[in-house]
């Protein structure tokens, strides 16, 4: 299978307490996915990083850096000015985020803006996106986005969304409204948050959440509940089934990206969606007891195993 991930990869400056001191890596919330997805497949599947960056020295080593976890850069087109956007991150003592973002005339708001850079997306099997790649684009690269993405499925490709829900990126709560329902109703599996979803359009609670997604046709997915685990959007796992919470969390970034990577790996190796949901919520729970979005990939294997 030939795997799509489309979003924006950028510089995280991870600040360590210490004044002045800081890791520098890359991340983004696709891009997160594309990683730990990669980490759920066999070589035979092909997973692209799909965005722009710049033609600078970080972009090179971004470019590396993506290239070394495995996942093709054959789509990671290069703008001739422009440069990834920069984010710092800070984390509290129960692993809770705080954000900094740099990212305003980022090269990857500008990608898809020539129509003819989105046609090879329809030679792919499975695209996967999220409201942060929606959110970046201007409104007619949007709607050129969605009409791809609507042959797409025409001929068979299937689309994973994610609504991963910042309001800072959106003009209004309106336009972020009107976006995420639109790509909610072009794509065939969903993996929003409990969290985002209320916070976006006023849900009360996650049956309201998984009755309006499937009245927009996501029969589909699982809604991340954090340390709960997920719940199905699509037929029920039963009363008695339970996801074990972390034993400990040190840093909570990437929770649900990872969580995605490792789902939707199960799902794509013929696994049934409980099982699928299993292997997601495994793969989160070994994240948030590290520091960092992604565990170095030496690490991952004795990482993963360690948390079962």
């Amino acid at each position: 299978m030939k795997i799509a991930c489309i979003g924006e990869a950028m510089i995280e400056v991870a600040l360590t307490g210490q004044t002045g001191a800081a890791q520098v890596g890359f991340a983004g919330d696709v891009l997160n996915t594309a990683i730990y997805l990669r980490r759920a497949l066999p070589a035979v599947h092909e997973v692209a990083f799909v965005s722009m960056i710049g033609r600078d020295s970080l972009s090179d080593q971004m470019a590396t850096f993506i290239a070394a976890e495995g996942i093709s850069v054959a789509h990671l087109s290069r703008h001739p000015t422009l440069v990834p956007g920069l984010y710092t991150i800070a984390t509290d003592v129960l692993g809770e985020r705080s954000f900094a973002y740099w990212r305003d005339t980022s090269a990857a708001r500008q990608m898809f803006r020539d129509p003819a850079a989105l046609q090879p997306l329809l030679g792919f099997d499975f695209i996967y996106l999220s409201a942060i790649t929606l959110a970046i684009l201007p409104d007619p690269t949007r709607q050129a986005l969605f009409d791809v993405l609507t042959q797409f499925r025409a001929k068979g490709g299937l689309v994973a969304f994610d609504s991963n829900h910042r309001s800072r990126l959106w003009p209004d709560l309106a336009t972020a409204q009107r976006v995420v329902e639109q790509a909610w109703r072009v794509c065939d599996l969903g993996l929003p948050s409990l969290d985002d979803e209320m916070a976006l359009f006023g849900d009360a609670d996650a049956p309201q959440v998984q009755a309006r997604l499937r009245s927009w046709g996501v029969a589909q997915g699982a809604l991340k509940c954090g340390a709960l685990g997920p719940l199905a959007l699509g037929k029920g796992w039963g009363a008695d089934v339970t996801f074990a919470a972390a034993p400990s969390v040190v840093d909570t970034t990437a929770a649900g990206d990872s969580f995605n990577g490792g789902y939707l790996g199960a799902l794509i190796l013929g696994a049934p969606p409980l099982d699928a949901a299993r292997k997601g919520h495994a793969f989160a729970r070994a994240v948030v007891q590290q520091r960092g979005a992604i565990v170095p990939q030496d690490k991952w294997a004795k990482t993963l195993a360690a948390d079962a």
